[in-house]
């Protein structure tokens, strides 16, 4: 079964002549351990797909299954229960909270649901040095430039034991070195059964997926399974034979 589904999901803003539909009907499904990429232009309801997969926003109609459960039917405090241990998001704008070092940041979610804050901080290192970041670990996020920033964000959204991704442009800071260090964080929680969405509009990023989904208009006009072998773009070639 899939851990992540969406059944004929529109959302609307506004009413009348200002009401914008930014998705329309939309299907899709993700399963454990599958990585699935999201591309289309601006405007096409990118970011309002993983707002509501992560239930931070209602749909107009439809609805949204996380595990088989549908999010239509969890109180309040159940969503920010399910969100706290189940999901992790990367958002664009980072979300960091100024007055914690990057390692508070990062293990704060883990304290939230009752991790004893030593384990959670080893926990936060561990996640911080997966990404190269060990030495920027008790700066603030003022003292970390854009890049870093994003990092930590990432390695927020992996921490623990979290069975659903979704990521909103996670390499868009990031030069190629740390978006394939990214990535390879992505990939290796996909590999441990975590189901990930990520929009994106790097072509190259969206080749490291199980799947591809295209959206235009609020609309899925294409889906396609990426050639094999992405990560010949991280793993090193093997020796030539002599």
């Amino acid at each position: 079964m899939s851990f992540l589904e969406l059944r004929r999901v529109s959302k609307s803003y506004g009413e009348g002549a200002t009401e914008v539909h930014a998705l329309a009907d939309i299907d899709l499904s993700v399963d454990r351990g599958s990585l699935v990429a999201v591309m289309g232009p601006s405007g096409s309801g990118k970011s309002t797909l993983l707002t509501i997969a992560g239930s931070l926003e209602k749909p107009t109609s439809g609805e949204v299954l996380i595990d088989g459960a549908a999010l239509q039917t969890m109180s309040h405090n159940d969503k920010a229960r399910l969100r706290r241990r189940t999901i992790g998001y990367v958002f664009q704008d980072f979300n960091l909270l100024a007055g914690l070092t990057a390692v508070e940041n990062v293990s704060l979610p883990l304290e939230l649901d009752g991790v004893q804050a030593r384990k959670a901080h080893v926990a936060g290192m561990s996640a911080l040095e997966e990404l190269g970041l060990a030495d920027r670990a008790t700066h603030y996020p003022d003292e970390l430039s854009g890049g870093e920033r994003q990092r930590v964000a990432i390695a927020r959204a992996v921490v623990g034991e979290r069975h659903l991704l979704l990521a909103d442009e996670p390499s868009g800071a990031l030069d190629s070195t740390n978006g394939e260090a990214v990535m390879r964080m992505i990939l290796a929680a996909c590999k441990q059964g975590v189901a990930a969405v990520v929009v994106t509009h790097d072509a190259q990023l969206a080749s490291w997926a199980d799947r591809v989904v295209f959206l235009r208009d609020g609309r899925v006009i294409d889906q396609t399974v990426p050639p094999p072998s992405p990560e010949s773009l991280i793993e090193p070639s093997p020796e030539p034979s002599k």
